[in-house]
């Protein structure tokens, strides 16, 4: 590696202004930005992952958004080799790099390494959907095959259970299997990690105002586009601001619920965020926006 490339993350709950401060380290660094969120990398799904906009974007350089569409394979591994990909542009053009996003678990992945998934063609990602439609008979059937494994898999974690499902059809090896021959390697060894502190009552003003801001940009539209395209099926359909907005439109509730439920399921994201970094992370900087940003500056003597 580069010695000469500087890298960093800063990570935090939704809305906690991540992005922004990313955006002006970048600027005074000379560095790109790799995003680690799970919405923000599928293009046209722009309102509901309140990804940064064109002009934000064109300030900096990004990478990890609008990279795939809805409903396209994607799994932490793309992730991984995404970062590599990226590492390599940044020592090519002589920039540093900062790592930004809620997806806490993608950077978690990079530090701690995570097992390679077999390849996984998009036949194979409908057969899985499609075992997926009844997930107790899949986990009956993963069970049977690997009853060792699957005891650590709760029957309705349907998440991991696609997962085990995916390793099963792509190598037709058992997850044990699996994970033995392939064994996880960390990608990144040392990083300087930042964690923006924001109190709960804070943090929920600002996911209220952003939901709102949200609805006025077009987000019911941009979800009638997104199911009238992709249908319901792919996993991106079901993230927090989707599901609620399909709710609305079947009727089941009024638009005033519609942006609670939103604003609700957001703020529950933002505690399990919370946690997920207060956890998973050693050698962690916590801190407030403004007093980060000061930390940030003298660390890498800006």
């Amino acid at each position: 590696m580069n010695t000469a490339i500087k890298q960093l993350a800063i990570i935090g709950a939704t809305a906690s202004g991540k992005s922004d401060l990313a955006i002006k380290i970048a600027q005074e660094i000379d560095a790109y930005i790799l995003s680690i969120d799970s919405l923000s990398i599928y293009k046209e799904i722009d309102i509901v992952s309140a990804k940064p906009s064109k002009e934000e974007l064109a300030l900096v350089k990004h990478f990890g958004i609008n990279v795939l569409y809805p409903d396209d394979y994607f799994s932490v591994d793309i992730f991984m080799n995404l970062y590599k990909e990226v590492l390599s542009t940044c020592q090519k053009d002589g920039k540093n790099l900062i790592i930004v996003g809620g997806t806490s678990f993608y950077l978690k992945s990079l530090l701690h390494g995570l097992s390679p998934l077999p390849k996984v063609t998009k036949e194979i990602s409908w057969h899985v959907e499609n075992q997926l439609s009844n997930v107790e008979n899949a986990y009956n059937f993963l069970f049977t095959l690997d009853p060792q494994y699957m005891k650590n898999i709760a029957p309705n974690d349907k998440y991991r259970i696609e997962k085990m499902l995916l390793i099963y059809e792509a190598s037709k090896l058992t997850p044990s299997e699996w994970f033995k021959a392939n064994p996880p390697k960390p990608i990144i060894e040392n990083l300087d990690i930042y964690n923006i502190s924001v109190t709960r009552d804070v943090l929920r003003e600002r996911i209220a105002k952003r939901t709102n801001k949200m609805l006025t940009q077009g987000l019911i539209d941009e979800v009638c586009f997104l199911e009238q395209k992709y249908t319901r099926l792919p996993h991106a359909m079901s993230s927090i601001g989707i599901i609620e907005v399909l709710e609305f439109l079947d009727g089941k509730v009024s638009k005033d619920i519609m942006l609670q439920n939103i604003t609700t399921h957001t703020a529950q994201l933002a505690k399990r965020q919370e946690t997920f970094n207060r956890t998973q992370f050693e050698n962690v900087i916590h801190a407030p926006l403004i007093e980060l940003e000061e930390i940030i500056k003298k660390a890498h003597q800006i």
